[in-house]
C-alpha cells in the first residue's frame, strides 16, 4: 500500500475523518504496523490497552463480551479501541484476524502529538467525543427507564 492509500483508509476511520492530510501523514509515518495471519491474536481480554488499532486490510474478529452475543467483525478503516487512543486501561475482549489482515497501532503518545501539532484536530476530536458521550448517557437513561418498568 502506498502513502495515499494509507491516508485514504485513515480518513475513512471514525475520529480521523476530520483530520487534514498533514495530520494523517504524521499518523501514517509514526504509527506501528502489524501484519496478521488467519487466527493470529491481536490482543487478549485483559491485556493492557495501550493504543487503538485501525484496520488497514482484512478483517478482525472481536469476541463477544457475553456468551449469547455475536462476535463483531471489523473491516477496512474500522477503529478498534477508541478510548485507548487517550487513556490506558485493559482490553475488554479478544481480537483475532480472520484471514490475512494488517492493522495500524496508534498509541496515546502519538495521538497526543497529533493533537498538539494540529489544534483544529484537537477541537474536532473533543466535539466528536462530547457527542458520543451525550449519546451514551441518553442510551443509559433509556436502559434505566426500561429497568424501572
Amino acid at each position: 500500500m502506498g502513502l495515499d492509500d494509507d491516508i485514504a483508509i485513515l480518513a475513512d476511520a471514525p475520529l480521523f475523518g476530520f483530520l487534514d492530510r498533514d495530520a494523517l501523514r504524521l499518523l501514517t509515518f509514526a504509527a506501528e504496523r502489524r501484519e496478521l495471519a488467519d487466527g493470529d491474536l491481536l490482543f487478549a481480554r485483559g491485556d493492557p490497552a495501550d493504543g487503538g488499532f485501525v484496520v488497514m486490510s482484512g478483517t478482525i474478529r472481536l469476541a463477544p463480551r457475553v456468551a449469547e452475543a455475536e462476535p463483531v467483525r471489523a473491516g477496512r478503516s474500522a477503529l478498534i479501541g477508541q478510548l485507548a487512543l487517550f487513556v490506558r486501561g485493559t482490553r475488554p475482549t479478544e481480537a483475532r484476524a480472520e484471514g490475512a489482515a494488517e492493522v495500524m497501532r496508534i498509541t496515546p503518545t502519538l495521538m497526543r502529538r497529533v493533537l498538539e501539532e494540529f489544534p483544529a484536530a484537537a477541537q474536532s476530536v473533543y466535539d466528536t467525543l462530547a457527542i458520543d458521550l451525550v449519546d451514551l448517557v441518553a442510551d443509559l437513561d433509556r436502559v434505566r427507564v426500561l429497568l424501572e418498568d
